[in-house]
């Protein structure tokens, strides 16, 4: 009985294990609540993956000129992937649309641009962004993740895929 108790145990262990890829269904959608500081990935009505996310360090309202560090609120598209990125990985938003820009130059001033969603900075150590990230908001008006996050949303998300920003 011990022997064959032990020889299906070493079967067990030392068999290949097949494991079946996990298959992600194309994302669809991009939801952003600011004020929960979540951002939720849909494929059709099903939420695929959930972020806790981090904004411009000036967060409550739309964002309306450069400067003013605030993650704008909308309805954009993702436009380009950017893998030479001052931050670890980039996701650029549209931001800002053509009202967003006349309504700026209007008032005279720049509505600003370069909205993305990106990882930690290149340039600064991950340790010290792995605690500003869970204490605070810090980006100039970008939607951040932590590094592992933002490899995983770069490789689901495609460009043309709509992403809403709600207050």
């Amino acid at each position: 009985m011990f022997q064959k108790l032990l020889f299906a145990f070493i079967v067990f262990c030392f068999s290949p294990q097949q494991t079946k890829a996990v298959e992600i269904p194309s994302i669809e959608r991009i939801l952003v609540q600011k004020k929960a500081r979540k951002m939720f990935l849909y494929s059709g009505d099903d939420i695929v993956r959930e972020y806790n996310i981090r904004l411009g360090s000036n967060p409550t309202g739309p964002k309306t000129r450069q400067g003013d560090n605030r993650t704008p609120e909308g309805d954009y598209t993702i436009v380009l992937h950017n893998p030479k990125s001052a931050y670890h990985l980039s996701l650029k938003i549209s931001y800002p649309t053509l009202q967003q820009r006349i309504e700026a130059e209007n008032n005279g001033y720049s509505a600003g641009g370069d909205i993305m969603i990106h990882g930690y900075p290149n340039k600064a150590p991950n340790f010290l962004f792995k605690f500003i990230h869970k204490n605070r908001d810090w980006t100039a008006g970008c939607i951040a993740v932590n590094n592992k996050e933002i490899e995983e949303i770069y490789k689901l998300v495609k460009d043309g895929t709509p992403i809403r920003i709600e207050p």
